[in-house]
């Protein structure tokens, strides 16, 4: 066991549902281990927690370490629409966050806080900056893959070793990793990106030499080759897969995440009435919107299979005219299938009755199928989903990857195709097989002497020693 005793950290995120969960999951692991951190976000967090009936009088205690929950503004108002125009948020963000964020700080300092590190999102690329103002040595915790952070890493420090990026088809091989086209590479380094994000991977890397730590949501042994190849220029240290206890066969309820839309939990209910390995999931995340086509492709093939299914679509996105014409009504009426705005996501993943989780490919989300040990149909749409969809379906081998069909996008043969080859297909029973295997190499890596487990204990030791605790 380590010792934590006063040690505290205060980490900070984006309001955004992929990026306060893996922190608070994080947090809550220390937390445990009795080190006591502060979680920082910008406030339209309160609302939105408000607005799903979440308590912001969050402070946790276990019986060395406590968390609580803080806020400081990004300089637009709660109503501002933050997922449409991106670009405004992170320029109001960089503009108004360093300063407000501080204040924060040197508030917190002042009623006696003592903050050994700073852990910030890697998104928020300003945060560096203002820890090494305050003389707190900083960490990241990068939420995405660790093949992510080496193709972002090597684009910028070795651009020689990518080909042309105008070509879809061109090959990319990297250090400790498989053969990439750039159409596997996250979106944010092709030119099709918008400035604003392509901006910010250079930013991003660029701050790097102000990070002590780099602690990755992932697992040693599902990325151990590039994590290896990583350790001569910027380690990576694994510290996941950051999820919820329940999915780690841990506790009976899910605690440490936290969801800025109602989740309906009549689905659970629903789900439990189906038949072990019957059910198909249909979830995106929160960010993207489908296109009007896909959703009437997947509703295509969904009646036409005419298997049970559960499928998220966004309040906003589910105007009737999108689905074939009588699709809601008789899914109503025949109760072979649901559609919801929004579902706590883990306990779904968990229930016997999947069969497989058709998915936009968010690292949060494939994580989560990993410990599952659920097979998936992928449909990446930007950021790093493309190249999260390689390695589920070419390295980890536990799914298939739907294609798209010129500008019409995904057709509904395609999505039938697809999840039968999961379910029904000749490599079905070797995605399970290879997806349960995968499931337990995760927990085991959480475990006591288990990789990610021996990494955070790693870090606590050295935010805890007196060179890292007062000096950057």
């Amino acid at each position: 066991m380590v010792c934590s005793e006063g040690v505290e950290v205060i980490m900070v995120s984006l309001a955004l549902q992929g990026h306060m969960n893996p922190m608070l999951k994080l947090a809550k692991v220390l937390v445990s281990k009795g080190v006591h951190v502060t979680l920082a976000t910008n406030d339209v967090a309160r609302k939105r927690m408000l607005d799903s009936k979440i308590s912001t009088d969050f402070i946790s205690n276990n019986s060395t370490g406590r968390l609580t929950l803080h806020f400081f503004s990004d300089g637009l108002s709660h109503e501002f629409d933050r997922d449409k125009d991106t670009g405004t948020f992170l320029a109001s963000l960089k503009e108004n966050g360093p300063r407000n964020l501080s204040n924060l700080i040197s508030h917190l300092k002042a009623n006696g806080n003592q903050f050994s590190c700073l852990i910030t999102s890697p998104f928020i690329t300003w945060v560096p900056g203002v820890a090494h103002e305050h003389g707190i040595p900083c960490g990241v915790l990068w939420i995405q893959s660790s093949t992510v952070f080496s193709l972002y890493y090597h684009y910028i420090n070795s651009p020689h070793l990518f080909p042309s990026l105008e070509n879809p088809n061109g090959i990319v091989q990297l250090p400790g990793m498989p053969e990439f086209t750039v159409g596997d590479l996250p979106t944010f380094m092709l030119p099709i990106s918008p400035p604003h994000f392509r901006l910010w991977v250079t930013e991003f890397i660029s701050v790097l030499d102000k990070v002590k730590w780099v602690l990755g949501n992932s697992v040693h042994e599902l990325e151990e080759e590039v994590v290896k190849s990583l350790a001569s220029v910027k380690p990576v240290n694994p510290i996941g897969p950051l999820v919820s206890p329940v999915l780690l066969g841990k506790e009976e309820t899910v605690e440490g995440s936290v969801d800025m839309w109602r989740a309906q939990d009549s689905c659970i209910e629903w789900l439990n009435t189906q038949p072990p390995s019957s059910v198909i999931y249909i979830s995106f995340g929160s960010i993207i919107m489908s296109p009007k086509n896909q959703i009437h492709s997947i509703a295509t093939a969904l009646k036409n299979m005419k298997r049970p299914f559960l499928w998220v679509v966004k309040a906003s996105e589910a105007r009737k005219d999108e689905f074939p014409s009588g699709f809601l009504e008789e899914i109503e009426t025949e109760k072979w299938g649901l559609v919801v705005s929004w579902c706590p996501q883990e306990k779904v993943l968990m229930n016997q009755a999947l069969a497989c989780f058709v998915t936009h490919c968010g690292w949060n989300s494939t994580l989560e199928t990993v410990v599952a040990g659920v097979p998936i149909v992928a449909h990446p749409e930007w950021t790093d989903q493309p190249t999260n969809s390689k390695l589920l379906v070419d390295v980890f081998k536990i799914g298939v990857r739907m294609n798209n069909c010129g500008e019409e996008g995904v057709s509904a043969e395609e999505v039938e195709r697809c999840i039968m080859e999961v379910i029904d297909g000749a490599e079905a029973l070797e995605m399970k097989k290879r997806a349960m295997e995968l499931k337990e190499a995760a927990k085991k890596a959480l475990e006591d002497g288990g990789s990610s487990n021996q990494n955070i204990d790693k870090f606590i030791t050295e935010i805890s020693t007196k060179p890292y605790t007062n000096n950057v």
